[in-house]
């Protein structure tokens, strides 16, 4: 007897910047789930990580715009009338509309039909990566096969989304999610407030799998005028906070000899080039760009310090729990990081790393001080590494996912 299906829309397929996604593919699929993968944009990235290669799910691309493949669409938007949902789906997108009458809420429609016309009939259930435009498509072809869905919520789906559009997918009286998983506490409980009853969203941590990364080298401490090694890795953009590092590393004492090697694309690259001119220790940056895994592991092994200063942005978007710490974590790397949103769910100022605020002249001063004492690094790192492998590994949150995914798919 076959397994039953499970159809997963994402934003986009492969994205590097989305790791925490492909590992949990790829271990949903490693436990028995049959999946297809539906793409809601090409892909950007010049590069892949290893896990998107070991992804074994068929992968189809919705019309990233309508305009580009009317015909597919507009063959898709007839059949739909068709389908036994199409009254009540068309009803829950007017009253959307009604509330959001933009491009990307007509363009996730759109969206939705095609994929509800084009699904194969053994889809047994929708998943859908990321609580804002995937879960809205998702939900819209749900209704429109008579068919449960459920989502994984992470940042800024969840904070830069309206109120009314959350409440209404965490309830059952507007066709809402079978069930909600997000991956922090934070957001967690965040969201069970809005649900209908708070069980219908559950926390569930992505974790780690230690199997994909090399040994932790041993950390020796550092000698005092040694250089001081820095590295981040993360979107240029305004949530990462690279704007205020940049106008600290500027602060740092003239006789620290130190090196910031940042890895990650984002719209604000030229600005932060930029800064970094103007602050005058542009010749002290390397700027990486987008790289992939192996090269962000040797990056980090050949560190002293990882710094990520996270804010919310003005839009109210913020980190979750980002990944990179973990893996940084996973390589006995030092944190320095900020007490935004769930990075204090992973660390503990002063024993799994430094949780200080984003205020340059703070951060300069932090980073000068675990530059003088040499024996710092190497405690927050081992107790930061212990935290990781006894708490934060991804096994116990793919058990609890798939679980409940074959729940929701059961006839």
């Amino acid at each position: 007897m076959s397994l039953p299906r499970l159809a997963v829309v994402v934003k986009g397929w492969p994205r590097l910047s989305e790791t925490f996604i492909a590992q949990e593919l790829v271990a949903l699929e490693e436990a028995g789930l049959e999946l297809d993968i539906w793409s809601l944009r090409h892909p950007t990235d010049t590069k892949i990580h290893p896990l998107h290669a070991r992804l074994q799910a068929p992968v189809r691309y919705l019309p990233e715009y309508l305009r580009n493949d009317q015909r597919r669409v507009a063959q898709a938007m007839g059949a739909a009338t068709e389908l036994p949902g199409f009254d009540a789906a068309a009803e829950a997108y007017a009253r959307d509309l009604a509330r959001d009458d933009t491009a990307n809420r007509r363009r996730r429609w759109g969206q939705a039909c095609v994929m509800a016309h084009e699904m194969a009939q053994d889809i047994s259930g929708l998943y859908a990566h990321f609580l804002h435009t995937p879960a809205s498509v998702a939900r819209y072809v749900a209704i429109l096969r008579g068919l449960p869905w459920s989502f994984s919520a992470h940042a800024k789906d969840i904070w830069t989304s309206p109120e009314w559009e959350l409440r209404e997918k965490l309830s059952a009286d507007h066709n809402g999610a079978e069930f909600g998983a997000t991956c922090t506490a934070f957001g967690a409980t965040y969201l069970q407030g809005l649900a209908d009853r708070p069980d219908r969203v559950e926390l569930v941590y992505h974790g780690l799998d230690l199997s994909r990364f090399p040994t932790p080298p041993d950390r020796a401490n550092r000698k005092v005028d040694a250089p001081l090694r820095l590295m981040s890795v993360g979107r240029l953009v305004e949530k990462k906070g690279f704007d205020k590092l940049i106008d600290a590393l500027a602060l740092l004492p003239k006789a620290l000899d130190w090196h910031w090697v940042h890895i990650g694309g984002g719209t604000l690259d030229a600005q932060m080039r930029a800064r970094a001119t103007e602050c005058d220790v542009a010749d002290r940056i390397t700027w990486r760009g987008a790289c992939d895994q192996p090269e962000v592991i040797d990056a980090m092994r050949a560190s002293d310090l990882f710094v990520l200063p996270s804010r919310i942005a003005e839009d109210g978007d913020r980190d979750g729990l980002p990944n990179v710490l973990m893996e940084a974590a996973s390589q006995r790397l030092p944190i320095l990081s900020t007490p935004v949103s769930a990075i204090p769910e992973f660390i503990d100022d002063g024993t799994h790393g430094l949780l200080r605020s984003d205020d340059p002249q703070t951060l300069a001063q932090t980073i000068a001080d675990f530059a003088a004492d040499p024996a710092l690094g190497p405690r927050l790192a081992d107790a930061a590494y212990q935290r990781l492998i006894q708490h934060f590994t991804m096994a116990p949150g793919i058990a609890q996912l798939d679980q409940r995914l074959r729940t929701m798919l059961a006839p």
